[in-house]
């Protein structure tokens, strides 16, 4: 394991090297979080600046006692979860009774590509991409989610299940399609 602390001495003095060389070795993987709470690329790279301006504003609070990608990860996704907030993005999501029913094989997820798959949570709704991320990728339970979102655990579980739904479906129609064109062209 590395030791971060002579460089997170020189970022805290103001080394502006210092401070590049740490965002050098933490932005490419800080960015992918990043994107998984983002609606697009350009929301993604404002989320890591906002998130690198936090990381030097902060690290005096570092107490050295976990991993520095995990804090520094940390502080990502409040960046996430705080403009989700200002936004108060609840909009209304199209009848999601059009998903009930519907079961679809998970070894559809197995044929379709990551960057895919990321394409597809970014097109959720964004109250129901963020829940399914906090869930699914961070592992944060539904009474953690609900504090961090302001919602009841039942809302949280309500938006994962309708998260999980509407992906099955996005992920069997988009591997219909390709499948058809694959069947098309052979």
């Amino acid at each position: 394991m590395e030791d971060f602390k002579p460089i997170l001495s020189d970022c805290i003095a103001g080394n502006q090297k210092a401070q590049a060389k740490l965002y050098q070795l933490f932005a490419p993987k800080m960015f992918g979080v990043c994107l998984c709470y983002a609606r697009d690329r350009m929301e993604a790279e404002d989320n890591l600046q906002e998130g690198f301006i936090k990381v030097f504003n902060n690290l005096k609070s570092f107490r050295h006692d976990g991993s520095l990608e995990g804090w520094i990860r940390r502080i990502m996704i409040n960046v996430s979860l705080e403009k989700f907030r200002k936004q108060h993005l609840l909009y209304p999501v199209e009848d999601v009774s059009m998903y009930d029913s519907v079961n679809y094989s998970d070894d559809v997820i197995a044929k379709i590509s990551a960057d895919d798959l990321l394409k597809l949570i970014q097109e959720l709704p964004p109250r129901y991409q963020l829940v399914f991320n906090l869930y699914v990728i961070e592992g944060m339970s539904h009474q953690e989610i609900a504090s961090a979102m302001s919602i009841t655990q039942g809302t949280s579980k309500s938006n994962l299940s309708r998260a999980r739904e509407i992906l099955k479906k996005k992920v069997h129609e988009n591997f219909s399609e390709l499948d058809a064109k694959n069947n098309c062209t052979a």
